[in-house]
């Protein structure tokens, strides 16, 4: 096999260090935290997108250090503890999170009936298809490493349990209507 030669300053735009990554929170000024809490984890800091041309669920195409890498997302995830994103579904892409700091309770089943823990470098891969929630049971901040990968990576992709929606309801009818025009639903576990 004939290999490819790569400078530095192109290996420099494939690296993402930790300390420049921009948390896409940011960009949801002037929601209330306790409604973000409800659908996002606290932290999401984008590292690979997938890329020049394509879009994610969260974000769009050069808003990752990192673009392209064979259809794969990375995001990374901090919450604090008691924190975590509701019930919801990936319709057709995987979803497999690594813990690099701290403990996670991943609860799943359209009531998050079934649960496990997690602790540092445990990693669990859900398909799609399914409700599955986490949230930090540690007693710090949690961090995780969290891979997207298969079908389409954008927000037609989540769809969120309808009591999800309700919260939101209840907290932000603005973020609710946000999500809902960015193309997330709320009809996970209905027939």
């Amino acid at each position: 096999m004939k290999t490819i030669n790569i400078s530095r300053e192109e290996i420099e735009g494939r690296v993402a260090r930790h300390r420049d990554l921009k948390c896409l929170q940011e960009q949801n000024d002037g929601f209330p935290q306790d409604a973000l809490d409800v659908a996002f984890a606290r932290e999401l800091l984008p590292v690979i997108g997938l890329d020049d041309k394509g879009h994610t669920a969260l974000t769009d195409a050069g808003d990752t250090p990192i673009n392209g890498a064979g259809g794969m997302t990375m995001t990374m995830v901090k919450c604090p503890p008691g924190q975590g994103p509701g019930l919801h579904s990936h319709r057709m892409t995987y979803e497999t999170f690594t813990i690099l700091e701290g403990r996670f309770e991943f609860t799943w089943g359209d009531h998050g009936e079934e649960s496990l823990t997690l602790d540092k470098f445990d990693v669990v891969s859900f398909p799609p298809g399914f409700c599955r929630a986490f949230r930090n049971v540690g007693d710090e901040e949690g961090i995780m490493q969290v891979l997207i990968t298969g079908g389409t990576h954008d927000m037609n992709d989540i769809d969120f349990r309808p009591e999800v929606a309700e919260s939101l309801r209840e907290k932000s009818p603005e973020l609710l209507t946000t999500l809902e025009q960015r193309g997330m639903t709320f009809t996970a576990g209905q027939e």
